[in-house]
């Protein structure tokens, strides 16, 4: 099919009127960690339909639970401190544990990141760090969010 005005138009209008389409098909392009739950803290449709399949989140690292870890804790905001250390600091409801293969190398709690792993739900216990996560990326690598 051609590309013309007339089916440019056709496209753009049915990507506005299904948003969730136009996520479904782009896969490149990271997962907020909003998507994964819904307002009421159980997992998303979209949380759902991406159990066992490797997709990319982007956020924040949080400083890590101890040195050396395999694991960290990917936040919607930066964390200046450690939300297991400091009492007062409130744990946001919306983060994902990432476990990776390597010595996590810390960024700065401020600097965006993107992780990318096999997504899994449910609950689990991590034996090293007693850190119970409800959502983890498994296999995970990290990078600077271009």
């Amino acid at each position: 099919m051609p590309l013309t005005r007339r089916t440019l138009l056709a496209a753009s209008a049915a990507a506005l009127a299904c948003p969730g389409l136009a996520r479904a098909a782009d896969t490149d392009a990271p997962i907020k960690l909003r998507d994964l739950y819904n307002k009421d803290m159980s997992f998303s449709d979209l949380a759902q339909s991406l159990e066992g399949k490797r997709v990319a989140v982007d956020g924040y690292m949080a400083p890590p639970l101890k040195a050396e870890s395999r694991f960290f804790v990917l936040t919607k905001i930066p964390m200046s401190v450690c939300p297991f250390c400091e009492t007062e600091a409130e744990w946001p409801s919306d983060i994902l544990a990432i476990y990776t293969k390597r010595i996590v190398d810390v960024m700065p709690y401020n600097v965006r990141i993107v992780s990318s792993g096999v997504l899994e739900l449910g609950s689990f216990r991590d034996e090293d760090t007693g850190f119970l996560s409800r959502i983890r990326l498994a296999d995970a690598t990290y990078a600077r969010n271009a």
